[in-house]
């Protein structure tokens, strides 16, 4: 029998929090609910959960701070959940690294579909290509990314990137010197299953910067009122 999936529930209202919970346990995860940031911290290494849904307005910890915490040593997917619509709200849940931001209130099906969205992008790591497949691979100096076994080598070291970071690194690496519109990018990369805005493109631009510095023989340059493109020098 296939282990269940758990899913870390960190909510301050229980009702909310247990219909979450009933509904993901009628698909098979296996749930546990907190109610407050530190005890979100302390159930990381106990009960080691494969998703976080994370709601912002907690006591203590708020949910951004709980978000800063877990990335310093882990890269388990994270889904916010709040009430707060703004863009900005959005964006700077992004960069702090969460992988998606659901507003309340939600529908329960469309929660489920994200979580099983997200869970399917970190799942592609895991899994090997079929024998024979075409290694879907690029090359540049002090850099390889490898989409077939979702790697980055920089410099001679492995780089850690959720899914889409590397994705949207891979794709824009794989077609050299040709610009891509943010449209384009968030059509590509994150596909009909995302409901979202342009400003996810540049925030995980931004966070594979933070990763991937420019290099003699290549780059990420911004095309601006466009998009971006990966420049390669000679």
């Amino acid at each position: 029998m296939a282990t269940k999936q758990k899913i870390l529930i960190v909510d301050d209202d229980e009702n909310i929090a247990e219909l979450i919970s009933l509904y993901l346990t009628k698909e098979c995860f296996e749930t546990k609910i907190v109610y407050d940031g530190e005890s979100a911290l302390l159930q990381l290494d106990t009960f080691r959960p494969n998703l976080i849904l994370l709601d912002l307005m907690l006591p203590g910890i708020d949910g951004y701070q709980v978000c800063r915490e877990i990335r310093k040593s882990n890269n388990v997917p994270i889904i916010m959940l709040s009430a707060k619509g703004e863009t900005f709200d959005k964006v700077l849940g992004l960069e702090l690294g969460a992988d998606d931001y659901i507003i309340k209130p939600f529908e329960t099906k469309e929660l489920v579909a994200r979580v099983k969205a997200v869970l399917r992008r970190y799942q592609m790591p895991a899994e090997s290509a079929p024998v024979g497949a075409t290694v879907q691979c690029v090359e540049y100096p002090d850099l390889i990314i490898n989409l077939s076994n979702y790697s980055v080598q920089y410099c001679g070291k492995t780089v850690e990137m959720p899914p889409k970071e590397l994705e949207l690194l891979y794709f824009l690496a794989s077609s050299p010197n040709q610009v891509f519109t943010r449209e384009q990018l968030l059509d590509h990369i994150w596909g009909y299953e995302y409901i979202g805005d342009t400003r996810t493109v540049d925030v995980h631009i931004k966070r594979i910067r933070e990763k991937i510095k420019d290099h003699a023989n290549w780059s990420i340059e911004t095309v601006w009122g466009i998009g971006y493109k990966f420049v390669t020098r000679r």
